[in-house]
């Protein structure tokens, strides 16, 4: 897993985050979707990209092809998440995304696959094995492609340059909601009030 991190593409992340950037500053969005263990990847990496900076909406993968192509508008940036590329599934509603007139940014593990000649930016994330008795589950995919949208964020956050002031103005509940020391500002004015949770 770590050779997997270690070959991480910059490049490819930098591509993937000024299509992104590129699409905002013309008033578009980003959204992310995938089919089966992915879809919950791409929707825990479409509310961290939104608490980050980044507003970006879960397309659900299946959905997309039954109406949920409605919240898209042309000029939108879809990322799309599947280890194989290559299932039909995936196949349908990235067909019916690209009709729509979104551009597409595909994370996967076959970069010779359907979806990465489909994408205008493509992200490798592909692990030799899952692990496991059968070595099936997706397991260790799972995780590079969370890693890499993580790593997405992180470039994204700092192209917004969002200050603490912003990020706890988006987090009002618990322990992200509230400023550290090292970030109130002098005298502490402005301090945000102690809350409660987790």
């Amino acid at each position: 897993m770590q050779s997997a991190f270690e070959s991480l593409s910059k490049r490819d992340i930098s591509a993937a985050a000024n299509m992104i950037l590129e699409a905002q500053k013309k008033g578009n969005r980003l959204h992310v979707s995938g089919i089966g263990k992915p879809a919950y990847v791409a929707e825990y990496a479409a509310a961290l990209l939104s608490s980050t900076g980044t507003p970006a909406y879960f397309l659900h993968g299946t959905e997309a092809v039954h109406g949920s192509c409605g919240q898209l508008v042309p000029g939108d940036v879809v990322i799309f998440i599947s280890n194989s590329g290559e299932t039909m599934e995936m196949r349908a509603s990235v067909t019916a995304i690209k009709k729509n007139g979104c551009r597409l940014i595909g994370i996967g593990g076959n970069s010779g696959s359907w979806l990465a000649r489909q994408s205008e930016c493509f992200i490798f994330a592909g692990v030799e094995e899952e692990g496991g008795p059968l070595n099936r589950a997706p397991r260790l995919s799972i995780l590079y492609e969370t890693v890499v949208l993580q790593a997405l964020s992180v470039y994204l956050q700092q192209e917004h340059d969002i200050t603490p002031a912003q990020y706890v103005m988006w987090h009002p509940g618990g322990k992200l909601g509230e400023l550290r020391e090292d970030e109130l500002p002098a005298g502490g004015a402005g301090a945000t009030p102690q809350k409660q949770g987790g």
